[in-house]
């Protein structure tokens, strides 16, 4: 009778966040994300600290595009801020015309919006427990 393989440990946000530098970076590079979104235009934006409250992410930037090149144009502009400060994006998803994109980079999530879909998904609502950033700090 063949004993059961163990199942593979499951990488916890604690345990990757050991690997990675002090909080610092992550306060940096909300700050540039925020800057780099209100000098875009971007609509609506709100900053969300879910860090009580994901194991997967810090926090979560959600915005408004006014049209989908609008969208595509905030998203060329993030992938420039992330990409200069050396931040790996884990995940992007950007499904044509879909009004909605979202860019993972690890402990900061932002979703970005057209305003029709940011009514319909409601994020604030499913994160109503996180704390709301006041933007006045982060630009």
């Amino acid at each position: 009778m063949k004993a059961k393989p163990k199942p593979k440990a499951k990488l916890r946000k604690p345990a990757v966040r050991a690997l990675r530098s002090k909080a610092g970076p992550t306060q940096k590079l909300l700050k540039l994300i925020v800057q780099a979104l209100d000098a875009k235009k971007a609509e609506d934006l709100r900053v969300l600290d879910v860090s009580e409250q994901s194991s997967i992410t810090d926090y979560l930037v959600l915005a408004n595009g006014n049209s989908d090149p609008h969208l595509r144009a905030l998203r060329v502009e993030l992938e420039k801020v992330i990409d200069a400060e050396k931040v790996r994006i884990l995940g992007m998803e950007t499904a044509k015309d879909s009004g909605w994109i979202v860019i993972d980079a690890f402990d900061v999530m932002v979703h970005l919006f057209t305003p029709e879909n940011r009514d319909k998904y409601r994020m604030e609502l499913l994160w109503k427990d996180a704390t709301v950033l006041p933007l006045s700090k982060l630009l």
